[in-house]
């Protein structure tokens, strides 16, 4: 995770806000093109490179690459963002929370907790947590303060679970694209009669 490295997010995002929409549940997909899908790869290894080479590149007008990279961005499939290392620049304390939430109230946190300047990642979850959160924080106080006192007085949280990362050791942003689903298209149909799908 490189200090202020600027990169590429392929992430669902409501039209005119800077975070994703939870209150639709799942994003309609867009039809994307195969020159969008190599503009995407390219700007997933470099978000700076240049659309005159991406345009030479891929064999049309820098216009047209212009034009596809703004749509693109209105459309909620990506942003390009300046990525810093948290950890470089006095944030020490990063962590992954599991909060349960009384039952029917998991849209409504998730939205309370979005707007939550310490939290970088936000997900409804099946399974043992309904939520988890991503936050950065600068120090132990910091993060007591957040999690004691703002997060328990969302309504709806029942309780929570912390964990602290140590290292990371992956952190990537260049899904969606290419070889990640030609992978899966490209994969053999399961046996006849298979119960479970060999595929994923």
């Amino acid at each position: 995770m490189a200090a202020t490295e600027r990169n590429i997010e392929t992430v669902p995002q409501h039209q005119g806000d800077s975070q994703p929409d939870v209150r639709g549940g799942r994003t309609p997909r867009q039809q994307l093109d195969d020159i969008d899908r190599r503009i995407i790869a390219i700007l997933q290894a470099d978000g700076r490179r240049p659309y005159s080479q991406i345009a030479e590149e891929l064999a049309i007008p820098a216009s047209s690459v212009r034009y596809r990279v703004q749509r693109l961005e209105e459309g909620g499939i990506l942003q390009i963002v300046g990525i810093a290392n948290p950890l470089t620049i006095g944030f020490d304390r990063f962590a992954m929370i599991g909060i349960r939430v009384r039952p029917g109230a998991a849209q409504d946190v998730c939205r309370a907790l979005r707007d939550l300047p310490e939290t970088s990642y936000v997900i409804m979850t099946a399974g043992q947590y309904d939520v988890m959160s991503e936050v950065i924080c600068r120090d132990t106080d910091h993060f007591t303060d957040l999690v004691n006192r703002r997060m328990h007085l969302i309504d709806g949280i029942v309780s929570t679970d912390s964990f602290f990362v140590l290292e990371v050791h992956k952190l990537a942003y260049g899904w969606g694209v290419q070889g990640v689903e030609s992978s899966l298209l490209d994969a053999p149909e399961p046996p006849h009669g298979a119960g479970l799908d060999q595929r994923n």
